[in-house]
């Protein structure tokens, strides 16, 4: 038994699974970060456990303060809070269905050591599958559905995912720790997959007053249409409501921006970057049967009256 690993409670729904997300350098949109954390709150799941961080993080390497190093909180020469780092569990189920949530930092080191702790939990907690969540910037459209690259550990898992419109990747180069430990799951012949949402990201040149961007802090547009491909995968019945109007007044808010910085700076051609961003992108919506049938009884209801 790993001694890293403190478990407090261990769910007994016939079915679990878990969704997984790190705070890490591949969390564009906060998709790594944010939506674990929003699903926590809006199933209220509660801590079942976690792994501790001893080991796995740096406190400081020249050239990285304020990367690496906890973060205080001092008022009048006082301590007022420590933020450190954190690998938690959480649980939300019932008899029949359950959802493990994990959170965790990104580990510096002992990837293996963490990865040992990781699926020493997932078997005690009797977890059947695994999601983990990325974000990468990308330029693609913001007012499309974005679009999802997948990895998966098993190859018996590629067609079901297929039926999710994804794409599956095809990139070379360093690890973060989602893809590290899919691949630790393809030996232990487990099945784990990650979406990395693709999130808008823009460029548009510089003026007198300095370089001008657009980028999404918390792309609610990403989560909605990762939360949705969840529900369906896994039946989870997730609440998608709040996440959709979200994700609608998202898309109105960066309607307003964009058009302030084509009018402020005409010069960037805001509107042709935009224009052409979309006349080449090709769209995957995701459209599972059942929503279809929605949407047409909501036509159907909208032509009645």
């Amino acid at each position: 038994m790993d001694d890293r690993l403190e478990l407090n409670e261990i769910p007994t729904a016939e079915n679990i699974v878990m969704l997984t997300g790190w705070r890490q350098w591949a969390d564009a949109g906060s998709v790594s970060s944010g939506l674990p954390e929003y699903i926590i709150q809006q199933t209220g799941a509660r801590k079942i456990g976690a792994i501790k961080p001893d080991d796995f993080y740096f406190f400081q390497v020249p050239g990285a303060h304020h990367l690496l190093r906890p973060v205080i909180s001092i008022k009048d020469g006082y301590p007022q809070s420590l933020e450190t780092k954190s690998n938690e569990f959480y649980y939300a189920g019932d008899a029949e269905k359950g959802l493990v949530i994990f959170l965790g930092d990104e580990p510096h080191m002992h990837e293996t050591a963490y990865a040992q702790a990781y699926f020493e939990a997932v078997k005690r907690l009797n977890v059947s599958q695994i999601a983990g969540v990325a974000g990468v910037y990308a330029s693609v459209p913001y007012v499309q559905d974005r679009q999802l690259s997948c990895i998966y550990s098993l190859p018996a898992m590629r067609d079901s995912l297929a039926r999710l419109a994804v794409t599956f990747s095809n990139y070379e180069g360093g690890t973060s720790i989602g893809s590290y430990l899919v691949t630790v799951a393809t030996a232990a012949n487990i099945p784990f997959f990650v979406f990395y949402g693709l999130i808008p990201a823009y460029s548009f040149g510089q003026t007198a007053l300095g370089p001008h961007g657009v980028s999404i802090e918390n792309d609610f547009k990403a989560w909605y249409d990762i939360v949705r491909r969840f529900n369906h995968y896994f039946e989870l019945g997730l609440d998608v409501t709040d996440l959709q109007k979200r994700s609608e007044e998202l898309i109105v808010a960066l309607d307003k921006k964009l058009l302030e910085l084509e009018e402020k700076f005409p010069q960037l051609n805001v509107g042709e970057f935009m224009d052409e961003l979309e006349e080449n992108f090709t769209e995957v919506p995701f459209m599972p049967l059942d929503d279809v049938w929605e949407q047409e009884f909501r036509n159907l209801f909208d032509d009645l009256e």
